[in-house]
């Protein structure tokens, strides 16, 4: 299928549904924090057992946090978030299923109706006792050198970022509603992610086995581009400015 082919039929549909990975984020100054120099280089990922049951995981998880969180705060949504976002106001997004934790679908304008966070946030902090949510700030800019692990004021409980961490259970509502979409979209288009990460990997092949149109959209060739019905091997924000127009999204 070529591109105009693929436009004709995302203009006239009204189910779409997105899923996206590490590579929408890239061109907005997110690295793969598991290529050389990235943070998982300096700071080991912590497993959810071991941060609850010690201390010292407790701090490595926040002295990671601590760095992405100080990236984050000033990154931006770049073309990619924002085309997503105009297929909500046009009325033509099912759903968007995100495998990211930098929270720029939300920048962008996605309702918290219509995105699914599969891997968490970021951007929040909550209590693993009593849920009480908190903004990543009042904490993180309150982290001196050396630190005990914050903790609750409501119930004493652990703090954590509100991402899923290693060894902690996917949320199931989350995949629940990220299962629903893929069965009921028209259009699944996956754009920048690898398709390596179960069970998030899954979804694409749900979509298609219901009947969607299945395209990828990602720098280097996935294990499903064969099932694909179109492929885009470049960069993301290339393919918008190519396809925008043809959608009457300029």
């Amino acid at each position: 299928m070529e591109l105009e082919e693929f436009a004709a039929r995302l203009r006239s549909s009204r189910a779409v549904v997105f899923f996206t990975g590490a590579g929408i984020s890239t061109e907005s100054g997110v690295p793969d924090f598991r290529s050389p120099g990235g943070v998982w280089t300096k700071y080991q990922p912590v497993l959810f057992q071991d941060f609850m049951t010690s201390e010292a995981a407790r701090i490595q998880h926040w002295r990671l946090k601590k760095a992405t969180y100080e990236l984050f705060k000033t990154v931006k949504p770049n073309i990619g978030h924002f085309a997503i976002r105009d297929f909500e106001r046009r009325g033509q997004l099912l759903g968007l299923i995100t495998q990211n934790i930098d929270g720029l679908h939300k920048l962008a304008g996605v309702s918290e109706e219509k995105l699914v966070e599969l891997h968490g946030t970021d951007r929040l902090v909550t209590c693993l006792k009593c849920g009480k949510r908190y903004e990543p700030a009042e904490l993180y800019e309150n982290l001196a050198e050396n630190f005990t692990a914050p903790t609750c004021d409501a119930c004493g409980g652990f703090l954590k970022s509100a991402n899923v961490s290693f060894g902690q259970s996917m949320p199931v509502e989350a995949m629940q509603r990220a299962q629903a979409w893929s069965e009921q979209a028209e259009i699944f288009i996956v754009i920048g992610s690898s398709l390596q990460v179960q069970p998030a990997a899954s979804f694409p092949v749900i979509a298609k086995r219901a009947g969607a149109l299945l395209a990828i959209i990602n720098r280097d060739a996935t294990p499903l581009d064969d099932i694909a019905d179109f492929v885009y091997n470049g960069a993301i924000g290339e393919f918008f400015r190519h396809v925008n127009p043809l959608l009457g999204n300029a």
